[in-house]
């Protein structure tokens, strides 16, 4: 592992801010150890992703991990043809609150703070409420920030107000054809039901993200998808497509050849109403994600970055300077001219590499009155479960929290009910027990007889 240097957190204390506090604009420097999980994370991360890690790569730099999904029920109230699920999720009882509160700390030693966090399931809005408002109070408080991933069916007005007062940071509502709502018969009527999941978190501070499976039966009405998104970028953010992979379980198994990175970005460009820039960032394994902002004006998009290798200079300079995705364009960029001060070079480089960009888009400028939004497009390429790469796996940056820690979303999806299905030793204050997730009762861990007192038994499965 590399060795932190004194510079290094000095520059992550200066620039780096945790939010730990549920109020918008709240914020504070890191303190000397959390700069130094966060720089020791950074260098770990480095370590593993080996040849990944180059002069565009985001991971190493800027992020610890992209993301880490925190499973918070197996329950789910859809049953969708490309489910990742396993046939006993809806027989799993919900993990003990104390284990994810313990979850939480093992992502914040691992990843450092400032780390997002996935709360998903199944659907975590099954969870009881006031469980699911104590694990997104806990998140916050620790400095991580918290996103809800969820189907939208019960992500109430009240509930996301609630969420949102304690310190969630993202709503992602997943919807699309896989789900098989009833009276939905094409994703473009789907948009009814994202237009009311937009009303319902519209003025609340979150970034608004849809999540959308990609597959044979979707791919022609893609285009009109991101268009539907283009045109309420005032308040959706991010649009995430997941290409078909076959988990082993749900209908639908392996993807067509019509379904790759390369077609999906093609059916994005198509709804964005441009060409867009995908190589110049990299988060991850190249074969696993790809990534690009936008800015939208007057209701077209455009291009942000590009080749230009002012950009891997950036990620470099730039790269603990933290951006928070709830606040606007003009916000965000306050912090980094913060930084720029230290570099006056960077206020040169900052107008030769903008003045083109901003004579292109002049004239939606003059339209909108200076009125910048945002919009992002991501896309996940999972692994089949019969064809995981290690190398992949080696440079993962969206993992999952697992009884053995945090593992790649796709080699723990390929192995689920060895996961899920793992008894855990808890302790009480009774003692230490052992909670089945198929059984509703924890079996108390008795001694062996004639075993020393600072010694237990091999954990015993409840119900057998």
């Amino acid at each position: 592992m590399e060795n932190v240097s004194t510079q290094e957190l000095n520059t992550i204390i200066k620039t780096r801010l945790s939010y730990r506090s549920a109020k918008v604009g709240e914020a504070t420097p890191l303190t000397r150890d959390e700069a130094t999980e966060v720089a020791v994370s950074l260098a770990s991360t480095r370590a593993r992703m080996g040849e990944q890690f180059q002069a565009l790569q985001i991971l190493g730099r800027r992020e610890t991990i992209g993301c880490v999904a925190l499973e918070i029920t197996q329950r789910c109230n859809l049953d969708c043809s490309l489910c990742y699920l396993s046939d006993h999720s809806e027989s799993v009882k919900d993990l003990p609150l104390e284990v994810i509160l313990g979850r939480l700390d093992e992502i914040k030693r691992t990843f450092g703070p400032g780390t997002a966090v996935q709360i998903t399931g199944g659907d975590p809005t099954l969870r009881q409420r006031d469980e699911l408002v104590a694990i997104v109070r806990r998140t916050r408080e620790l400095g991580l920030q918290p996103a809800l991933f969820t189907n939208g069916i019960l992500a109430s007005r009240s509930l996301l107000e609630e969420l949102s007062s304690v310190g969630l940071m993202d709503i992602a509502f997943h919807v699309d054809m896989t789900q098989e709502r009833k009276g939905y018969a094409s994703e473009v009527e789907l948009n009814a039901i994202r237009q009311e999941y937009i009303e319902r978190a519209r003025g609340l501070p979150l970034t608004v993200i849809f999540n959308t499976t990609a597959f044979t039966d979707n791919f022609h009405e893609l285009p009109d998808i991101v268009e539907f998104f283009r045109k309420n970028s005032d308040i959706v953010r991010m649009c995430s497509f997941q290409l078909q992979a076959d988990t082993g379980r749900g209908e639908l198994t392996k993807r067509a050849q019509v379904i790759s990175i390369e077609t999906i970005r093609d059916q994005i460009e198509r709804g964005a109403g441009t060409a867009l820039n995908w190589d110049p960032v990299m988060i991850g394994h190249p074969h696993c994600h790809s990534f690009v902002p936008t800015l939208s004006i007057n209701g077209n998009l455009h291009s942000i970055i590009d080749d230009n290798p002012i950009v891997a200079l950036a990620l470099e300079d730039f790269k603990h300077v933290f951006y928070d995705r709830r606040y606007g364009v003009l916000r965000n960029t306050v912090p980094f001219l913060k930084v720029a001060i230290r570099k006056p070079i960077w206020f040169w480089w900052f107008a030769a590499y903008l003045a083109p960009r901003v004579w292109k888009a002049r004239k939606d400028l003059i339209a909108s009155r200076g009125k910048i939004g945002r919009l992002s497009f991501f896309i996940h390429n999972f692994m089949d479960a019969d064809g995981l790469i290690q190398e992949r796996i080696d440079a993962c940056s969206f993992m999952v929290m697992s009884p053995d820690g945090p593992i790649s979303m796709c080699a723990h999806n390929a192995r689920r009910d060895e996961y899920i299905l793992k008894p855990l030793e808890i302790e009480t204050a009774e003692g230490k027990v052992v909670w089945n997730p198929l059984s509703s009762k924890p079996v108390k861990i008795r001694k062996a007889r004639g075993q020393r007192k600072d010694s237990i038994s091999s954990p015993a499965v409840a119900g057998q």
